[in-house]
């Protein structure tokens, strides 16, 4: 009798998760399409940015950028575009504040790992700034091991990856650029594919990097993968002398602008992914507990029909000694 109350409270257990799984699956159906038609929609504009920006850089050649007041270190153009040598890299990861999304944040924990390793063994030191909070536990154990520093965690900005919050990591990372206190940015996030893939990737925000070494939104097989179509300009990018209003002018717009969006558009690419992923994992998870259910139930009917069978021979038992 006890065996079968424990195989009944199990069946009960698991349906009780079951319908927690199924909940969790629902939501982030619905939350993923939103956030895949927001990722979709984003990518051409970045496209284009990434083209103009790079356009307008190539233009500059061997002029010097004056120095110029600004009230921001995002606004200081000369000092963002400057080349010099990478002593220390900054790394920006990109994870999650939630759970339950599969092995997301494991893969991105992983990813990170490596890339400190590779930066280590360049002779160079490691900063990292942690966007979301489910990759902090694991890097920082990872300290043990590893010599590189946890600068900043922001957990409020994955929350909620809008315009303004991209723009906040943007000054807090062009501050600690301009300040020397890190020489180069990198982006680890996950590049949304389907919704039932996503990749790991690392792009580089700082120093900024030429036209014909920008991969990340214009591969052929990306675009063919989801059909994103270029509107190519019909307008060339003019000489140095020909730029209205004149180019540093045109520089100390485009400038936030370029790290802004990149940074928002990693945001959207990792949200997307972590939902599509916990997706994946709901789903999973809801069709093996179904599974387990069916597989107690079996195992319940077949402890209910010993039980029965053992009452009856009791009773037949008990019948035969009377006569």
């Amino acid at each position: 009798m006890a065996n079968l109350r424990n195989i009944k409270d199990r069946i009960t257990s698991i349906q009780n998760t079951q319908k927690i799984t199924r909940a969790m699956k629902m939501v982030a159906a619905a939350k993923v399409k939103k956030a895949e038609n927001a990722v979709k929609m984003s990518r051409p504009f970045t496209f284009e940015l990434y083209k103009m920006f790079s356009k307008v850089f190539e233009s500059l050649g061997s002029e010097t950028l004056e120095n110029i007041k600004v009230k921001q270190e995002i606004e200081n153009y000369p000092k963002l575009l400057e080349k010099r040598e990478i002593k220390t890299v900054g790394f920006v990861v990109m994870s999650s504040n939630k759970g339950l999304a599969g092995a997301y944040s494991a893969n991105i924990v992983r990813y990170t790992i490596n890339e400190i390793k590779k930066a280590l063994d360049e002779g160079k030191k490691v900063k990292l700034y942690l966007a979301g909070q489910k990759a902090y536990p694991a890097l920082n154990n990872a300290k043990r091991n590893l010599d590189f520093e946890i600068k900043e965690v922001y957990t409020s900005i994955m929350d909620d990856p809008d315009s303004t919050n991209s723009l906040i990591l943007a000054q807090d990372l062009a501050k600690e650029f301009v300040n020397k206190e890190i020489d180069s940015i990198e982006l680890i996030t996950t590049r949304y594919v389907n919704m039932m893939t996503y990749k790991v990737e690392k792009w580089t925000l700082l120093p900024v990097v030429r036209e014909e070494e920008i991969k990340a939104f214009h591969k052929k097989e990306f675009d063919e993968e989801h059909k994103v179509e270029h509107i190519e300009s019909k307008h060339k990018i003019c000489p140095l002398s020909d730029f209205m209003p004149d180019l540093y002018s045109v520089l100390q717009k485009i400038v936030p602008m370029y790290i802004t969006n990149i940074i928002f558009q990693a945001f959207l690419e990792a949200q997307a992914s972590e939902l599509a992923s916990r997706m994946t994992a709901m789903s999973a998870a809801t069709n093996n507990a179904q599974e387990m259910i069916r597989v107690l139930t079996i195992d319940y009917n077949k402890a209910r029909q010993a039980q029965i069978t053992q009452e009856l021979n009791e009773v037949v038992s008990g019948a035969d000694a009377l006569k």
